[in-house]
C-alpha cells in the first residue's frame, strides 16, 4: 500500500511541474553565433563527382533561445554545393531554432555540374558562403574546394532496363561474353596522356590487338569495382620515367582510386586490378605507383612466352588489400620495384610459371587484419571450387640482390604439390630473408637453406633499417645487413636503383641503395 502511495505522488508531482512549464520562446537572432571553422575546405574532386560530406557546428553562446531567420548558400539554388541542417535537406532555411548554450551541426557535400558550368581549366577553385541571417546581423562561413577535370570512361547504361554494359573477351580466339561491367577502349583512347586524369568506371578493356600506351607524368583514377583489362593479344605499355621531386612524382604513372579526399590516400581495397589477360603480350611498367587497389597486377598464362608477359621496372606498389602482384602460371621479369602493405602476399608466384626478379623489395607491414600469407608465396598448383588442384611446372623462379622481409615470421612460403614429371626450380641469391622457424613446421627439403641449388650468400633475420615501412618508404639506411651485400653480376644488370642512383660498386640489397637517414 504504501509503495502505490509512494509511485501516485511521484507521478503527480511530475505532472504538476510539467503543468507549469513554459514553452520555449525564441527570440531573433541578433548576430553573435559562432563557428567551428570559418572556412569549410572540401578537399579535391573530379568534376561531375560528388564529394565526401563534411561538417559545421554553429554555437549559440548567448543565455538566450535564438531563431536564426535565414540559413543559406549565397549562389541560392545555383550553387554546387548541398546543405543538410538538423535533418533537413536543402539550400536554404528559414527560422531554424537553437537553444540557448547549445549548438547545431550543419553537413555539406558538392558537385560540380560541368553540364551547366564548363570548366574553363584544368583545375578550378569553386566557392561559395553559408549566409547566417541578413543586414547588420549578416554572418558567413566560406566553401572552398578545388575541381579538376579529367576523361571519363564508362561502360554504357540501357536508360529503360538500367542494365551496364559487359564486356565480351576473347578466350582462346572465342568470343564470350562475361559479366565483368565495362566496354572496350576506342581507338582514340589508346594513348593516356598526363594533360588530364582520367577516371575509369567498370573495366576499361584492350581491345585484341591493340596497344595502350601511358605517357609520363598521367595520373588513371578508377571508381570502385572498376580496373583495366588487358585482352587476349593486346599490349599495355606504361611508359613513366624517373622524377625530380619525390613527393610530387611528377613523371611517375599513378594508379589509384578516385576519391582524392585525404582520409582516403592510403585504404586499400579502393578499385579493382591491372588484368593483363592470358594471351595478352609484350606488357611493360616502368616508373609506376600502384596503390590502394585488391589485386595492384595480375598476370595471368603464357609462362612460355618468348618475351617475358610482363617486364615491370622502378615501380612501387603498396595498400593493396590482397596481392600486390599475382601471377598464375606467367612469366614476370621484375628490376627495382617496391612491394608492400598487402593482405594477403606482397607478390604471389602461383600455378607455376617462370619468375626472375632482380634488386627488388617485397616487403609486408600489413596490420589491418589477420594475413594468410607471407610477403613471398610461391607454389606450382591451382585448386578448383571442389578443391581440385592442378599443377603446372616451376620453369624458374629466381631471386637475385633482393629484400624479402615483414612484420610477421616467416615471410617466404614454398608450397610444392610433388609429381615427378613437373619442374619446380627456384633459387635465392644475395638475399637478406626473414625466416625463423622455432616449431620446425617447414620441414621440406625447399627450406634446406645449406642447398646452394636454392639458397647461396643469404641472409636471415638482420635489419633492413627501412626508413618508415608502415608508411611505406623502404628506403633503406646504412646499418641496413643489405648494405653492400649486392653481388655484382646482377648489379650490373639493374645499374641504377629505383631512384636513378648508381649501384656499379658496393650494391645494396633491394631497390634501394642506402642513405643516411
Amino acid at each position: 500500500m504504501k509503495r502505490t502511495l509512494y509511485f501516485i505522488c511521484c507521478i503527480g508531482f511530475i505532472l504538476m511541474v510539467s503543468s507549469c512549464r513554459k514553452d520555449f520562446e525564441f527570440q531573433a537572432s541578433s548576430g553573435g553565433l559562432e563557428f567551428s571553422k570559418d572556412t569549410i575546405y572540401l578537399d579535391t574532386i573530379f568534376a561531375n563527382i560528388g564529394s565526401s560530406t563534411y561538417n559545421l557546428k554553429v554555437y549559440n553562446t548567448s543565455n538566450d533561445d535564438i531563431s536564426i531567420p535565414t540559413v543559406q548558400l549565397q549562389n541560392g539554388e545555383n550553387s554546387g554545393y548541398r546543405l543538410n541542417v538538423d535533418g533537413q535537406a536543402g539550400k536554404s532555411f528559414t527560422d531554424v531554432q537553437l537553444l540557448a548554450k547549445d549548438s547545431l551541426f550543419i553537413f555539406i557535400e558538392t558537385t560540380y555540374n560541368t553540364d551547366t558550368t564548363p570548366l574553363t581549366n584544368n583545375e578550378f577553385v569553386y566557392t561559395d558562403k553559408i549566409i547566417f541571417d541578413s543586414g547588420d546581423n549578416l554572418q558567413d562561413v566560406d566553401l572552398v574546394t578545388l575541381v579538376k577535370d579529367a576523361n571519363f570512361i564508362y561502360p554504357d547504361k540501357n536508360n529503360t532496363t538500367g542494365i551496364i554494359e559487359t564486356l565480351t573477351l576473347t578466350i582462346d580466339g572465342t568470343p564470350t561474353a562475361t559479366e565483368i561491367q565495362g566496354r572496350e577502349l576506342l581507338p582514340e583512347e589508346l594513348n593516356f596522356t598526363n594533360e588530364k586524369p582520367y577516371v575509369i568506371y567498370g573495366y576499361a578493356a584492350v581491345p585484341a590487338g591493340e596497344t595502350l600506351t601511358i605517357d609520363a607524368g598521367a595520373r588513371i583514377h578508377f571508381h570502385a569495382n572498376s580496373g583495366l583489362l588487358v585482352s587476349e593479344g593486346a599490349t599495355l605499355n606504361v611508359n613513366g620515367a624517373l622524377s625530380t621531386d619525390p613527393e610530387l612524382l611528377e613523371n611517375e604513372v599513378v594508379f589509384e582510386g578516385d576519391r582524392l579526399e585525404p582520409l582516403f590516400s592510403d585504404v586499400p581495397g579502393q578499385w579493382g586490378t591491372i588484368w593483363l589477360f592470358e594471351g595478352s603480350q609484350n606488357n611493360t611498367i616502368n616508373h609506376a605507383t600502384i596503390k590502394n587497389a585488391t589485386v595492384g597486377v595480375l598476370s595471368d598464362g603464357n609462362a612460355d612466352a618468348v618475351t617475358d608477359k610482363l617486364t615491370i621496372t622502378n615501380s612501387q606498389i603498396y595498400n593493396i588489400s590482397t596481392f600486390g602482384i599475382l601471377g598464375r602460371n606467367t612469366s614476370i621479369k621484375a628490376d627495382n620495384i617496391v612491394l608492400n602493405n598487402a593482405g594477403q602476399a606482397s607478390f604471389g608466384a602461383t600455378f607455376g610459371g617462370k619468375y626472375n626478379v632482380t634488386h627488388s623489395t617485397i616487403a609486408n607491414y600489413w596490420n589491418s587484419s589477420f594475413r594468410q600469407f607471407p610477403a613471398l608465396l610461391i607454389n606450382n598448383f591451382v585448386a578448383d571450387a571442389e578443391n581440385t588442384a592442378f599443377v603446372a611446372d616451376l620453369t624458374e623462379a629466381n631471386f637475385s640482390n633482393c629484400i624479402i622481409y615483414g612484420n610477421d615470421n616467416p615471410e617466404l612460403l614454398i608450397d610444392q604439390i610433388e609429381d615427378a614429371a613437373v619442374v619446380f626450380n627456384f633459387k635465392f641469391t644475395n638475399c637478406l630473408l626473414r625466416f625463423q622457424d622455432s616449431s620446425n613446421f617447414f620441414s621440406s627439403p625447399n627450406y634446406d637453406f645449406d642447398n646452394a641449388t636454392h639458397y647461396e650468400n643469404m641472409i636471415f633475420n638482420e635489419a633492413p633499417d627501412f626508413e618508415n615501412p608502415l608508411e611505406n618508404n623502404l628506403k633503406i639506411g646504412e646499418n641496413s645487413a643489405a648494405n653492400g651485400q649486392g653481388n655484382t653480376t646482377f648489379s650490373s644488370q639493374v645499374p641504377n636503383d629505383i631512384l636513378g642512383v648508381s649501384r656499379t660498386t658496393s650494391p645494396d640489397l633491394g631497390a634501394f641503395q642506402h642513405i643516411i637517414f
